[in-house]
């Protein structure tokens, strides 16, 4: 799970980095939907980040299959969600359209991975 916590870190920083573009440097590229568009890629990318990193803290007190299940859809739905979107805007890769709702759809099975992992967890009295 090492590999997904320096990807949290990594997704994390860039998160940082595409906030402060979309704060500052493309203010005067795009459109104001646009930069909303930019803006809910980097919210949803801040939330998966913090997702894999609670996931990754998880497995280390209760190895799951669920947990690591959760961490690869967090990070491929990310890359594919907020991506897609950076790539739309930035490109105009019209082509990368529906990769967006695929990159939802697997955040969703991300959280799905990991409330199956919280119903089947041992209670510690």
């Amino acid at each position: 799970m090492r590999f997904y916590l320096v990807m949290a870190a990594i997704l994390g920083l860039t998160a940082t980095i595409f906030g402060a573009l979309g704060a500052h440097a493309l203010k005067s590229v795009l459109t104001a939907s646009q930069l909303d568009s930019w803006q809910t890629a980097v919210r949803f990318q801040f939330y998966h980040c913090f997702a894999m990193f609670i996931t990754v803290l998880l497995h280390r007190h209760q190895m799951s299959i669920w947990l690591k299940r959760a961490a690869v859809l967090f990070l491929s739905g990310t890359f594919a969600f907020s991506g897609s979107i950076y790539l739309l805007l930035l490109c105009g890769w019209s082509f990368l359209g529906p990769v967006t709702p695929l990159g939802g759809l697997l955040l969703m099975a991300g959280w799905l991975s990991l409330l199956i992992f919280a119903y089947n967890a041992k209670q510690e009295n």
